[in-house]
């Protein structure tokens, strides 16, 4: 009677061990899995955090510490009608600050009066400071115009990068100097044009003029100096802090239990701190100009401003373009009910299409089959080489970026439009 009794209670408490044993083996795997998404989540976010920053490395390497970028960035700005004027104005004002009006026009010769008259408008008298001042800024607009500025500044910003090197990392020197609170360059060889041309013009007494060193501000800020050491520190950080925020990203989409989800997360959140980035980049545009001191022209710190952004813009751009293009693809490949929704209308759409052209007797031939045994492959490869285009791409822009997906888009379109699923054999 025991021995009956027993059996069933050994069985029973044996039963209830094994399902005690498979609760504790399912609690530790749920508290390794929460503990893997977890370490995964910190490293997403930690990825999107270093996004805009690696934005602004690659800025910092690539247009502070490459010359030909530097050049490249900063070349239209000597055509920049705003920068002209402004050129001209601060060349005017140090030249009219060293001339001895009566003293220079009493010197004039009797020949050369005339054609300094003309050159007035004929004014010798009554406004004689503001004709020449007139004349004088004719002389340095017509010289910020001329082609030879723009070849000067080119060669000219070529020449004293590694100065701008120093404005914004502290090393080097040259024209561009860092002075309190401004990156300023320096304008004597434009003036000494100036005064080329003053002589040239009749007013021969302007070659006494000792020489002139007018400043031109390009950056003025109270901050220049705690940017300068951002700038250096982004500077050493090079390309290697974009690699970091990539491999952060994909190691925390590895650790997750749905790594589907977490890449279409991880790419929002690159593309919401990388657009940030950009946001703040125009509300610090704003900011800037309008605490610029009174003797800077807003229009030219614009539009130097914005050239010396405009490579950071463009990276932004492209940044979120990317992020955005992953996470649809990602997003698109998954087992979500809207994401079947738009395959099934992708493969009914591209499936009418083959039924017309098979009515109108076009035949794939031995290639439908062949794409159709190995369609998942050639997808694989085509996203493969869409992917090493990007890399391949010499500053990709956020077009560049669009237009790779799309022509990516296209090519499987025409993978599906050939694709022929084989028959069955006719038995």
């Amino acid at each position: 009677m025991e021995d009956g009794d027993g059996a069933p209670r050994d069985e029973l408490a044996e039963l209830r061990g094994r399902l005690t044993a498979l609760e504790n083996e399912r609690a530790l795997r749920a508290s390794r899995h929460h503990g893997r998404s977890l370490l995964g989540a910190v490293l997403v976010v930690l990825g999107c955090l270093l996004a805009p920053l690696s934005v602004v490395a690659a800025w910092a390497a690539d247009v502070v510490g490459d010359t030909d970028r530097y050049v490249a960035t900063v070349a239209p700005l000597a055509s920049d009608p705003a920068v002209r004027g402004a050129v001209a104005n601060r060349a005017t004002d140090a030249l009219m600050t060293r001339l001895d009006l009566p003293a220079l026009l009493a010197d004039v010769t009797p020949a050369d009066r005339p054609r300094l008259q003309q050159a007035l408008g004929g004014r010798l008298g009554g406004a004689l400071e503001g004709a020449v001042r007139g004349f004088v800024h004719d002389q340095a607009l017509k010289v910020a115009s001329s082609r030879a500025f723009e070849t000067v500044w080119t060669d000219a910003n070529r020449r004293i990068h590694s100065s701008v090197d120093k404005a914004l990392t502290g090393s080097g020197g040259g024209a561009v100097r860092l002075t309190g609170d401004a990156v300023t360059l320096d304008l004597g060889p434009l003036v000494d044009q100036v005064k080329q041309r003053l002589v040239d013009a009749g007013l021969t007494p302007a070659e006494h003029i000792p020489a002139v060193h007018a400043d031109f501000t390009l950056v003025r800020s109270d901050q220049i100096g705690k940017v300068r050491t951002w700038v250096r520190l982004l500077q050493l950080a090079g390309n290697w802090l974009p690699v970091l925020a990539v491999l952060l990203v994909a190691a925390g989409v590895l650790l997750a239990v749905r790594r589907r989800r977490a890449l279409v997360a991880g790419c929002v959140g690159v593309a919401v701190a990388t657009g940030l980035l950009g946001v703040g980049l125009s509300v610090f545009r704003a900011v800037y100009l309008d605490r610029l001191p009174a003797d800077v022209s807003p229009d030219a710190a614009a539009a130097v401003y914005d050239a010396l952004v405009r490579f950071l813009r463009t990276t932004v751009r492209m940044v979120v373009a990317l992020a955005v293009v992953v996470a649809v693809g990602a997003w698109l490949t998954g087992p979500g009910r809207y994401a079947g929704l738009v395959r099934g209308l992708w493969s009914s759409g591209i499936g009418a299409v083959r039924a017309t052209a098979d009515h109108a007797g076009l035949r794939t031939g031995p290639v439908g089959p062949f794409v159709g045994r190995h369609r998942a492959w050639i997808g694989r490869l085509l996203v493969a080489v869409s992917l090493l285009v990007y890399l391949l791409w010499s500053y990709p822009t956020g077009w560049v970026v669009v237009g790779i997906a799309l022509c990516l888009l296209f090519a499987l379109a025409v993978v599906e439009f050939l694709a022929e699923r084989e028959r069955p054999a006719a038995p």
